[in-house]
């Protein structure tokens, strides 16, 4: 989810109860199911059930429509966000498409309807749509299974491994655990070798257990690729952008680093500025967060979903494989309370249906490092939107899309959106901070031992060789293919702590080293890496 996503598991409650559930990087789209997920438990169907007659007039779509300007300019200022785009669409026809604030805060250039903003995990349902029009070529299937495509590819278990599907990863359904992959990625790793490496993660139950992965998707589209004979990236220029016309839009970090007009990311320091302080190349995981796109070719797809694939009279996308990734694929969260409604995950979208039975398909994208992204349709009202910013998540895209529909439905907004969603990820992000706070080491600390009994090579089948090394009485650690550096500060004992980085960073985490022998400790355990049992490394 890109941070979007965010780690991990968060339970999705129902936003009309207003429960919401992560620092900057752990976010992730499926935060915002307690918002955007609205419907009944349903059991998968093999099409969406017929949706009721229109509820929405015309003149309550434009009313919507024209307090949009006002929403999102005092959503700005109230929140700092540099920039943002939205674009709606009803009825086939594109009923809005502007641009706000600055595509980087200290200079002039403006957001336009065709600036390119990174769309963080609003890539997952593009890449559904991309696979529909795999599917409908027949160069694979749904429910066919990965491995064969994948050469290399396989999960803990060796039966889960033969049987998992396109559907089953695109759905997060697979058993692997919550951002599996994600923290390899931020040391630097590559696609191939994170792809090889999710056997090493340790599953739940099989299409049993809802966990949000965008690695897992990422293998699925991956082994689509390949059945076709050629790249992600290629297949969905091919597939999709080229065919709708979406001509600012790519799978390349490199494309969007290269546009003219893009947005660049940004995040908010303590002093309560916004700084341009990161890039955030999503290359790894590009069909789960790596797009990039304009307002301007957002709607355009936003057409094509609304009619069934088919845009400006050409059936870009088969409409039958479409319509599978709007259909509940699994539970994604229980209902809060008896009253309550379950949340679903479709293939790529979040799927609910809404008390009048009409379907509602929403995602939401962030990156701790600098964005968030939003998109929300009404297929049976042939209403959506879409809202790209160029912030770090702090509730701005996603309270711009709630509060739209309510005006559309009822007139008024129905609650703060805006505070609501902001509290989400501020709780993933205390949630994903240790329990130890390093900041304040005890009063009196057991000392360090000499800085020989921690260096040297520690090895480590997932995370791959991790180095000590001591220069001037300072203690670092290497990790990843660059190597990373991460300095250590002394806590208490044999044990220290570092300042994580990247897309899910969770500020200071502990590292532990153990079984001192002979002057000299034979493994270490690094905190903010073991969340799922594999942060413990062993000397060399």
């Amino acid at each position: 989810m890109g941070r979007m996503g965010v780690r991990r598991t968060t339970a999705h409650r129902n936003a009309a109860e207003h429960r919401l559930p992560r620092s900057r990087t752990v976010i992730t789209a499926s935060a915002l199911a307690p918002l955007l997920l609205l419907g009944p438990a349903t059991l998968p169907r093999a099409a969406p059930p017929p949706q009721p007659p229109p509820q929405l007039s015309a003149a309550a779509v434009d009313r919507a429509v024209g307090r949009l300007d006002g929403l999102i300019r005092d959503g700005m200022r109230q929140t700092g966000v540099p920039g943002v785009a939205v674009a709606v669409v009803y009825q086939d026809r594109v009923v809005y498409l502007k641009g706000f604030g600055k595509r980087e805060v200290g200079r002039d250039a403006t957001v336009g309807p065709d600036t390119v903003f990174q769309l963080a995990s609003v890539s997952k349902p593009l890449a559904s749509t991309v696979v529909a029009g795999a599917v409908g070529s027949k160069a694979i299937g749904w429910d066919d299974p990965v491995a064969p495509h994948l050469p290399g590819f396989a999960l803990h278990d060796p039966w889960v491994t033969s049987h998992v599907t396109v559907a089953d990863l695109f759905a997060h359904r697979s058993g692997l655990p919550d951002h599996a992959g994600d923290l390899l990625e931020d040391l630097g790793y590559d696609r191939a070798y994170i792809l090889r490496h999710l056997r090493e993660e340790p599953l739940n139950p099989f299409r049993a257990s809802y966990a949000y992965t965008n690695f897992g998707l990422t293998a699925a589209a991956e082994a689509v690729a390949r059945a076709t004979g050629t790249t992600w990236e290629k297949l969905a220029q091919d597939t999709l952008y080229r065919p709708a016309g979406m001509n600012s839009t790519s799978s390349r970090f490199a494309d969007f680093e290269k546009a003219k007009d893009r947005a660049v990311t940004h995040v908010k320091e303590p002093d309560g500025s916004w700084q341009a302080a990161y890039v955030r190349d999503a290359d790894a995981q590009s069909p789960a967060g790596g797009a990039s796109s304009s307002a301007r070719d957002m709607a355009r797809w936003l057409r094509l979903q609304l009619a069934n694939g088919k845009l400006d009279g050409k059936q870009i996308i088969p409409a039958g494989p479409l319509e599978r990734t709007h259909v509940p694929q699994i539970v994604a969260n229980q209902p809060a309370a008896p009253a309550g409604r379950a949340g679903f995950y479709g293939l790529g979208w979040n799927v609910s249906y809404d008390d009048l039975g009409r379907l509602r398909l929403s995602h939401s994208g962030a990156f701790g490092l600098g964005a968030n992204t939003n998109v929300t349709m009404l297929p049976g009202e042939q209403l959506g939107i879409v809202v790209l910013t160029n912030g770090e998540p702090v509730g701005l895209a996603d309270s711009i899309a709630l509060d739209f529909f309510d005006l559309a439905q009822h007139g008024r907004s129905t609650a703060d959106w805006r505070a609501l969603v902001n509290q989400a990820y501020q709780h993933q992000q205390q949630e994903a901070r240790s329990p130890t706070d390093y900041t304040s080491p005890p009063a009196h600390p057991t000392a360090a031992r000499a800085d020989d009994a921690y260096t040297g090579t520690y090895a480590n089948d997932y995370y791959g060789p991790l180095t000590v090394t001591a220069s001037h009485g300072t203690l670092s650690m290497r990790l990843g293919p660059k190597p990373t550096v991460f300095r250590l500060t002394h806590y208490d004992g044999d044990t220290f702590s570092f300042q994580t980085t990247g897309e899910n960073a969770s500020g200071l985490s502990g590292v532990t080293f153990h079984h001192v022998r002979n002057g000299r400790a034979d493994r270490v355990t690094v905190e903010a890496f073991d969340r799922n049992g594999l942060g413990t490394f062993a000397r060399q």
